[in-house]
């Protein structure tokens, strides 16, 4: 026996026989990106085919290991005969997607998707889709294969910074429109431009263009991580430039044994840069599990990263937060003192509306929707009548009883938290019901009582 509630009303009924709302997965995100192989029968067989991994182990083993980046350290000697670094600058991934699977992971993550959308070019290209045959695929063309897996959480594409800034618009608001139409997915970008001090934030956020704003959410600045860059095994992609002269690291072991062991030193402690957004997939994934997809992901200590890049202080954290002309957030990645790096912020790129401004009631909802339409297809084989509405009714509202009491919806009731309507003359009319619509709206009140925020589903009936 289970006590629900009917339009404010506590009745006892017996749900033995009652159809359960089985939730749809919020933890599972889709990577698209460039990969060393995607081999698992015979080669390139795993190319644009979305493939589920669970561990980085499973991934090295189908769609290998780092790209080699090549790294020049330039060197000088003084007077004293001593090694001094000279005009060393930061080395920029050429490719992402390995190093943010494995942030991903240690931040928390779960299984995944990967779709590869090609192997690693020489010259290295990141591009935005296939022109021509024979041309590279582009993450573009991954984004649309996408389309056709149902059971996607999360889109998160990494090297989508690598594209030119007008490519990067194109897919960006073309994540934005695919997580609106399907209406099961929501996407984690990074801000373009996320490794510079002083990002153009007003450019940036227009290239997100105006709609679906709610469906994303995006993330400043990039951060450093305890990840060393790749050294292949003959050392052959680090060359040192000495006096004019570039040296393989490996030539060095043999013929200048102690200017060999000065660049080691100084490749231990460089790392790795990567946008934040595969740190942030494990936060959304690890607080999915422990506290609900209600819950905020933020405030979650990030693994394996030591700083962003740009440090965030309050000040520009108000100037990130909404912007008075288009109304856009960005999310930081913060620092501090004595509790390390944090997600800080939870607001999708839909700063301005009242409703959707926050990451977890986007969620929550997508996840509802989709849970209850997919839980109610069994209608499409009933009657369209009162008996049939009651029995919608009953299910909806037993689950969302459950959510409410564990703390998902606001209000000291469950009339003030949600609301469900099944019926003629609440949610269908009699046209509906000649041609056999059953139609349902559910309001939830995430943030206040009795405030709700209402959608609709529907299903058609089998015998019409």
């Amino acid at each position: 026996m289970t006590t629900y509630h009917n339009l404010g009303v506590y009745m006892e009924e017996d749900t033995s026989l009652m159809p359960q709302v089985k939730e749809v997965e919020t933890t599972l995100p889709a990577f698209v990106g460039y990969t060393g192989k995607a081999f698992k029968r015979m080669k390139d067989d795993l190319i644009l085919v979305p493939t589920k991994i669970h561990s980085m182990k499973e991934f090295e083993t189908y769609f290998g290991y780092p790209y080699e980046n090549e790294i020049e350290i330039e060197v000088v000697v003084d007077g004293d005969g001593n090694f001094m670094l000279s005009n060393t600058k930061e080395t920029a991934l050429q490719y992402i997607l390995y190093y943010s699977i494995r942030i991903y992971f240690e931040n928390g993550g779960a299984p995944c998707y990967i779709l590869s959308v090609g192997t690693y070019q020489n010259p290295q290209q990141v591009v935005l889709d296939r022109t021509s045959p024979g041309e590279q695929f582009g993450l573009m063309d991954g984004l649309k294969r996408l389309e056709g897996v149902s059971d996607l959480s999360l889109i998160v594409i990494p090297e989508a910074v690598k594209l030119p800034s007008c490519d990067y618009a194109i897919l960006a608001q073309a994540a934005l429109l695919q997580c609106y139409t399907l209406g099961n997915r929501f996407t984690i970008f990074d801000l373009y431009g996320g490794d510079s001090a002083e990002p153009d934030l007003s450019q940036s956020r227009a290239f997100y263009g105006s709609a679906y704003l709610n469906f994303g959410s995006a993330y400043y600045p990039f951060v450093r991580t305890s990840m060393a860059f790749c050294i292949n095994d003959s050392e052959s992609n680090v060359r040192v430039n000495l006096g004019g002269q570039l040296i393989s690291l490996h030539e060095l072991k043999e013929d200048n044994k102690q200017l060999y062991r000065f660049v080691r030193r100084f490749l231990q402690g460089c790392s790795v840069i990567l946008p934040p957004c595969g740190a942030v997939a494990g936060v959304y994934v690890t607080t999915d599990k422990m506290r609900g997809v209600w819950k905020s992901p933020v405030n979650l200590n990030l693994v394996g990263i030591m700083e962003p890049v740009v440090p965030i202080d309050n000040r520009r954290q108000e100037i990130l937060n909404a912007d008075p002309d288009s109304g856009k957030s960005i999310n930081s990645i913060r620092t501090f003192s004595g509790r390390g790096t944090l997600v800080w912020g939870a607001r999708t790129l839909a700063g301005n509306d009242d409703e959707w401004r926050y990451v977890p009631v986007r969620r929550f909802v997508i996840m509802v929707k989709e849970s209850l339409y997919k839980s109610t297809y069994w209608v499409v084989f009933e009657q369209n009548e009162p008996q049939t509405w009651e029995k919608v009714r009953a299910m909806i509202e037993n689950y969302l009883t459950i959510k409410w009491q564990n703390g998902a919806l606001a209000g000291i009731e469950p009339h003030l938290a949600f609301y469900v309507k099944c019926g003629l003359d609440s949610s269908m009319t009699d046209l509906d019901i000649r041609e056999g619509r059953i139609i349902v709206e559910v309001g939830l009140a995430m943030l206040r009582p009795s405030e709700f925020i209402v959608f609709r589903f529907s299903h058609l009936l089998k015998s019409h």
